[in-house]
Parts: structure tokens; C-alpha cells; sequence
């Protein structure tokens, strides 16, 4: 079971504690790992068990945030960081986003949650449709009723629905005069391409989300054309398995309202949508850099929200950039966004300009990588497709809807 949980910044300041038996973690935990994090950099944040001279510690870092879990008892490492990560997907799903300031700003709210989904160490509710009937979700109403009553409290005074219901995630008997179910494909692809335009690595994070709001107790089966492409697979609990295993149909109950049915993961893929080719030619110190960015791999649709945004070395006195497309922006840090949009089909995008070395150096030593973005929306790059929708047991006819999305993830281009 889990001792306790400690939410830390960016800076390894211990933003929230949460302790959750009778045995007290110390917080010098938290100043261990973050010595040990600082000594042995990014590797050491990819390692989710760490194992202290006292400890088992389990970590997942979400948008800033490091999520711990401290136990001096062993217990099953993935059930530690499946909880670490529902608590951040139900953050995020209150807030709308999560960093250190939001955390401060509704403390007691994120105390309810935890108190909510976990008991003496042990996962309990994790679902986000029955939590929001537990604790209200923070809104302006809240907030301005907090102050005349003089209340801090977000839980509610009655017990959720799905109390009454035989399934847990699912409240007892909704009842919509429009039923409908909408599923989404939303992928994100990470890619790793070299100096030669080589493409290293190029995998796509997938995830089926579904909002559904159909009365009573639906049956549905969800099937695809072509399942077998799926890697690493996490469903939702209200997925049954054996339909999935025997013949990739994914079968289920589901809870009422948005939620998330399905991950998974394509690997090897063979081709990028778009394509970047940096180009750094220095001597005599200064540096001319020209960047081409074009459609690689044409989906189809629009690619648009198309962003190249790279750290000039710290030898580097100044910039001069321009584009013939879009915007180019310094900002601190020597961060530089050249923000494309919409790539046009008559010419293809191009930033150029001239760096100064600083005095003393006459060529560049360190070359930047270049982080991409963009969003495809109506395609799955992955070539995934949903093949149909089906609900069973039902005297109604419902409607279903459709759609996809692509957007960059860790999408890196070396020069």
C-alpha cells in the first residue's frame, strides 16, 4: 500500500503532501530524489520505481509536476503508478489544466479528491463522472458561496448515483430524451529524425475517448478494420477482455458522459506528415541558418497550428531571423518560435538569417534540435479506423458520431 503522495515543482519544492496511513513519510524523502534527479538528469526521471536506503518510491511526471508515492511496504509497482496517473488524468480533467499554480490555488479541492480515491493506502474511487458527484468540480458559484458562508468544503451532501447502481463507474438509470454516443481517435506522434533527414524513430500514442449519453444500461461493441496494427493496449475497467482478446471487439457498459475507453500505441511507423530541414553553416564567427518546412506524407487534410521552435546555443550574442510564411519570435532564454499555421500548397515555408558568435569562437561547437508541432484534424496518421458502432438490447435508435485527430508529440529534428 501507499504511505504517502508528494506533488513537487519544477524547482523540487513540495507543493502539496498528502500522508495516507499511520506511518509518516518525512519530507527529507522528497530532498533525497531531488539530489538524486539533479545528479543524474532526464534518465533519472524515466525511472518510475527508485528504490532509496529506506524507501520504494514511484514517480510519473506530468506538465511540470512530479507525482511520488512513498511506501516502506513492497506492493505491486504498477498498481502505485496506475494510481499516480489516474490522479493526474483527474486533475487535469477539474482544473482544465494542472501546473504548481493551480495546485496552490485549490488546495482543498485536490486534499477532497485524494481523500476520495484513496483509503488507508489503497486505490478505492478513481472514476472522474463519480467523483464529480462526490466533490463539486470549482466554479464561480462555488467560489462566491465559499466566501458568504464562510465554507471551504466541495463535497457534496448526497451519495453519487452509481451507489444505487450494480455497476460501479455507471450512475443508476440516466435518462436522455437524445441518446447519443460521439467517439474520438486522438493520436499524438513522437518522432526522432537526424541530421541527414533519416528517420530514427516514429511512434504514434493513441486514445479512444468517448462521450456518451444514452439512458438506461447500453451494451455497446466498438470494432475496427484494423485492430491488428494496436500495440501496448490499456482499457478503461468497463471494457471486457475476453471479447478482445478472441476476436479485438471491444465490448462494454459505459460510465455516463465523457471518459476514456482505450490507449495504445502504433510502432515503426515509416513516414511524417511534414518534413523540417535545418541548415547551420558557420565561419568567421557567425552563423547562417535556413529552415525548410514542407508536407511530407499527405494526409489528406489540412495541417495546421504548425510551430518550429528551437534554444540558440549560449554562445550565441544575437539573432537576426525572417520568414518568408508565419511569425519567428525571441523570447527569454533565447527561445525562438517561428509560429507557420496553415502550410500553403503553392510554396513551401522558409526561415533564414544570421547568428553572432560571441567573441573567441569561430564556428558553432553545439547545434540545436529542433521541436515541431502541428495538428491534423478528420485523419488517424496511424491508419487506424473505427469499422462500426453497435448497441445492444435497446428499444431506441441512438446516434453516433466520429472523428480523429493528429497532433505532434516529442516531435524532434537534429542538425
Amino acid at each position: 500500500m501507499l504511505q504517502c503522495i508528494f506533488l513537487l515543482s519544477d524547482a523540487g519544492e513540495v507543493v502539496l503532501e498528502k500522508q495516507l496511513s499511520g506511518h509518516c513519510v518525512d519530507r527529507s524523502i522528497c530532498a533525497w530524489f531531488w539530489e538524486q534527479a539533479v545528479s543524474f538528469g532526464d534518465s533519472f526521471k524515466h525511472q518510475p520505481v527508485i528504490t532509496s536506503h529506506s524507501h520504494y518510491i514511484f514517480q510519473v511526471f506530468r506538465d511540470g509536476i512530479t507525482f511520488l508515492g512513498c511506501t516502506q511496504i513492497e506492493m505491486p509497482p504498477l498498481m502505485a503508478i496506475e494510481f499516480l496517473c489516474r490522479a493526474a488524468d483527474v486533475l487535469n480533467d477539474y482544473f482544465g489544466a494542472l501546473n504548481e499554480d493551480i495546485i496552490k490555488d485549490n488546495f482543498v479541492i485536490v486534499y477532497e479528491l485524494l481523500d476520495e480515491m484513496i483509503d488507508n493506502g489503497f486505490p478505492l474511487t478513481t472514476e472522474p463522472s463519480i467523483l464529480r458527484e462526490i466533490i463539486n468540480p470549482p466554479n464561480v458559484v462555488n467560489k462566491a458561496l465559499s466566501i458568504v458562508t464562510g465554507s471551504n468544503s466541495n463535497v457534496s451532501d448526497t451519495l453519487p448515483r452509481a451507489t444505487a447502481s450494480c455497476i460501479p463507474w455507471r450512475i443508476a438509470e440516466p435518462k436522455y430524451s437524445n441518446n447519443e454516443v460521439y467517439v474520438d481517435l486522438v493520436e499524438e506522434m513522437d518522432a526522432i529524425i537526424n541530421r541527414d533527414g533519416g528517420l530514427l524513430k516514429c511512434e504514434i500514442y493513441g486514445e479512444v475517448q468517448v462521450n456518451s449519453r444514452i439512458s438506461g444500461f447500453p451494451d455497446l461493441t466498438l470494432s475496427f478494420t484494423n485492430p491488428s496494427i494496436l500495440d501496448d493496449v490499456r482499457f478503461h475497467p468497463c471494457v471486457r477482455f475476453r471479447p478482445w482478446e478472441s476476436h479485438q471487439i471491444l465490448s462494454f457498459v459505459p460510465p455516463d458522459g465523457q471518459f476514456k475507453l482505450m490507449n495504445y500505441r502504433v510502432r515503426k511507423l515509416k513516414s511524417t506528415p511534414i518534413y523540417v530541414k535545418p541548415q547551420l553553416i558557420s565561419d568567421g564567427g557567425t552563423c547562417r541558418l535556413s529552415v525548410l518546412v514542407g508536407i511530407r506524407n499527405d494526409p489528406g487534410k489540412t495541417i495546421d497550428s504548425v510551430t518550429v521552435q528551437f534554444q540558440l546555443p549560449p554562445f550565441i550574442l544575437s539573432a537576426d531571423l525572417t520568414s518568408n510564411h508565419g511569425t519567428v519570435n525571441i523570447l527569454a532564454k533565447k527561445t525562438c518560435i517561428w509560429s507557420i499555421g496553415r502550410i500553403p500548397k503553392d510554396k513551401a515555408p522558409s526561415m533564414s538569417g544570421l547568428l553572432v558568435i560571441e567573441t573567441g569562437l569561430e564556428r558553432l561547437h553545439v547545434f540545436p534540435s529542433f521541436q515541431v508541432g502541428f495538428r491534423i484534424m478528420g485523419v488517424a496518421f496511424s491508419g487506424l479506423q473505427i469499422d462500426k458502432l453497435d448497441l445492444k438490447n435497446a428499444p431506441y435508435r441512438f446516434y453516433k458520431g466520429f472523428r480523429a485527430l493528429t497532433r505532434a508529440g516529442q516531435f524532434d529534428v537534429r542538425s
